[in-house]
């Protein structure tokens, strides 16, 4: 790869012809049309948040360096941003009045309404700019190796460089965007920030069983998502469909997974809504994430939960081995009564009248199975808590 240093481009020629997406988030040209701001490969803006683009502009008017800059050559008359584009969409939606920086006043100063040297300040501040050119591979090698400082490129904003096309640009406007009316739906399942493509990244992961980058590449030049779209559409519908309450412990589980695991088996959603509110309530789930798989794999494997609740089965085999030896002895089936001088010394207990409890305390390592299970009285039960 060839490069060639720039030195006499100013921000004010940058700034000619500067175009801003609201609605999509990005820069899009500038360089009096020359420069594409936010080529395929280049991730959204995400400087726009009150203090890194106003950190932009008071480096600006400080004289302070905004360190290199690099442009790909496309051709005589056509440049791309390979790195800058956060800074370059920073000081040109601040020169096209889409935020204000706070002067030494202490007011608010959008860019019309700066002094006139101050304006002339920004505009004519000149730009350290290297030209690069060379091949589609090397240019996405040194795309790579440019972003390891400031504010680093994810994974997945490296994959939509690396696999950058038609694909990821139809996938970036559906997945990326943050004014999209689905995403409001969405964040009840998805964790993590649109723009720093997280959504993306799980729509990916769900149609590609996780193997992102071979998906990618394999439809890098498709001209539509449409596989994507129904994929992650079909794994949202299922999921509120089963689940008929939306809770915040959904947000961020691995629901492609059990869409795969679980999506042929029939639920009854009142039924379902029903065992999620029975385990929300329950005073020894802490655990609640896990109640989703526990749930849709059958309530059948406490492994899942890995929290202090014991199955009914264990608590049906438990209490009637008490009960029997209790009865036998003539005394109560809660063993802490047994032992104590009250009324129900003798008092045999009905299954509903009593909890499981860890006989070595859960969270001091002890095992939910059939051996560090007994069954007390809900009043010693809740007495005993983790002693």
């Amino acid at each position: 790869m060839e490069t060639k240093l720039i030195t006499d481009i100013t921000v004010g020629q940058i700034c000619d012809g500067f175009v801003y997406n609201e609605f999509e988030g990005k820069g899009l040209f500038g360089l009096s049309g020359k420069l594409v701001i936010q080529p395929e490969y280049q991730r959204n803006y995400i400087y726009a948040d009150g203090k890194k683009d106003v950190a932009v502009i008071d480096s600006l008017l400080k004289g302070y360096p905004l360190g290199l800059i690099y442009f790909v050559k496309v051709n005589d008359n056509k440049y791309e941003v390979l790195d800058g584009q956060q800074r370059i969409t920073s000081f040109g939606r601040f020169v096209t009045g889409k935020f204000a920086i706070i002067g030494e006043d202490g007011i608010p100063h959008y860019f019309g309404g700066l002094a006139k040297d101050l304006q002339d300040k920004i505009m004519g501040t000149k730009l350290t700019i290297y030209e690069c050119s060379g091949t589609e591979s090397e240019i996405k090698a040194w795309f790579r190796t440019i972003n390891i400082v400031g504010v680093p490129l994810n994974d997945q904003e490296l994959s939509n460089a690396i696999h950058s096309g038609p694909f990821v640009t139809k996938a970036k406007e559906e997945f990326s965007n943050s004014q999209n009316a689905n995403i409001q739906k969405w964040s009840a399942y998805i964790s993590g920030d649109v723009k720093r493509q997280d959504y993306l990244k799980t729509a990916l992961e769900w149609v590609s069983k996780g193997n992102i980058d071979s998906y990618m590449s394999l439809h890098r030049f498709d001209d539509n998502i449409v596989e994507l779209k129904a994929y992650f559409n079909s794994v949202i519908d299922w999921t509120s469909a089963v689940f008929m309450d939306v809770e915040s412990e959904m947000r961020g589980l691995p629901w492609g997974q059990f869409y795969e695991k679980y999506h042929s088996i029939s639920y009854n959603p009142n039924e379902v809504h029903e065992k999620l509110k029975e385990l929300y309530e329950d005073f020894y789930v802490k655990n609640k994430k896990g109640i989703y798989e526990y749930i849709l794999s059958g309530c059948s494997d406490t492994k899942i939960l890995d929290i202090r609740i014991f199955d009914e089965v264990t608590k049906k085999s438990v209490y009637a081995k008490q009960t029997d030896q209790a009865i036998k002895k003539g005394v109560s089936n809660c063993p802490l009564c047994a032992i104590g001088h009250d009324s129900n010394k003798k008092r045999i207990y009905k299954i509903n009248e009593m909890d499981a409890d860890h006989v070595s305390a859960w969270s001091n390592g002890g095992a939910t199975d059939i051996s560090n299970c007994q069954m007390l009285c809900k009043t010693h039960n809740r007495a005993k808590g983790n002693k």
